[in-house]
């Protein structure tokens, strides 16, 4: 039962991230905010809610392990399994798309991580240092896009946002607000105690849990979405879809969480873990840097990697 619990809340906490992205996104445009800001903010933070919601319940719930397994867990997947996959299904053409600085963003995101957490537990203190990185990493994001807009060389265009529908009634926005802001609580509350009753049964942490259970499950909306960008060439949107949700794991899930409680670093994470999640991201760096495209081989390594990995971890 508590794998059908943990699968169940796997599937609410999709659903729910889903509804409240859609809601979110079309109430900030019909409040006028530029169609620009909700993509860099709204629809990035609306994707990691589920994240979000797992982190707070699994610390509320005494189960912090959960709360940083998730996270240094889901970056590490992002790279090895949401980008491998896709690329050992058809390939990604990174040549085509230019990341670079959005890259070089979120290698520096994970270093302030990692340092931190040699200074951990992680305390509200940590997190508004985490959330101010990233309010500065926004901002200059916003000022980045702007110039670009008056350059000519980007158009605002609300029908390319996420989950944007200009026509959509505001009795459906409302129930999209309402459906992502009850689900999430419920799909995170049902995953977290289910992962807990998973690793007490199989006699495992909860971090490793939350490193390889919860991590891959709540990676899931992110490998759907890469796939698709790169079976329709979009190598910039599958390279972004990833950079911006590792950067926002890091700096905000972690940052928000940590006025919650405590999270405690413990030693494997310090040891171990952490630094292949930056080996993870250091990875990425030929492709997107020197513009290599991401081979099937390439894919396939990426993917082994990963499970080896996961085999580690749970030996």
């Amino acid at each position: 039962m508590d794998i059908f619990y943990a699968i169940l809340g796997l599937i609410i906490l999709v659903l729910a991230g889903d509804a409240l992205v859609r809601g979110a996104v079309n109430l900030a445009l019909r409040l006028g905010i530029p169609a620009l800001i909700v993509s860099l903010t709204i629809v990035s933070f609306g994707t990691s809610a589920p994240e979000l919601f797992i982190s707070i319940g699994a610390i509320l719930d005494n189960a912090p392990g959960i709360a940083i397994g998730n996270v240094v867990g889901s970056n590490t997947a992002n790279v090895l399994l949401v980008l491998g996959i896709p690329a050992l299904i058809s390939g990604i053409d990174t040549h085509l798309s230019d990341t670079r600085r959005s890259y070089v963003v979120m290698v520096f995101a994970s270093l302030w991580f990692i340092a931190l957490c040699f200074f951990g537990p992680l305390i509200w203190v940590h997190g508004l240092l985490l959330l101010g990185v990233l309010a500065v990493i926004l901002t200059d994001q916003t000022r980045e896009a702007r110039l670009h807009m008056r350059a000519g060389a980007n158009t605002e265009d609300e029908d390319q946002v996420e989950g944007a529908d200009p026509s959509m009634p505001w009795p459906k926005i409302v129930m999209f607000l309402a459906l992502g802001l009850v689900g999430l609580p419920i799909g995170a509350n049902l995953l977290v105690d289910a992962a807990v009753n998973i690793a007490t049964a199989m006699g495992v942490s909860e971090t490793v849990i939350g490193l390889t259970l919860v991590a891959i499950g709540t990676s899931l909306p992110e490998l759907a979405t890469t796939i698709m960008a790169a079976l329709r060439r979009h190598a910039e949107i599958a390279l972004g879809n990833v950079i911006g949700s590792n950067m926002f794991n890091l700096l905000a899930i972690i940052g928000i969480s940590s006025f919650f409680g405590e999270i405690p670093v413990g030693q494997s994470f310090l040891s171990f873990d952490l630094w292949v999640m930056l080996a993870a991201t250091l990875v990425l760096g030929p492709f997107i840097l020197l513009r290599i495209n991401m081979t099937r081989v390439m894919g396939g390594i990426l993917t082994a990697l990963y499970v080896g990995y996961i085999v580690i971890v749970l030996v």
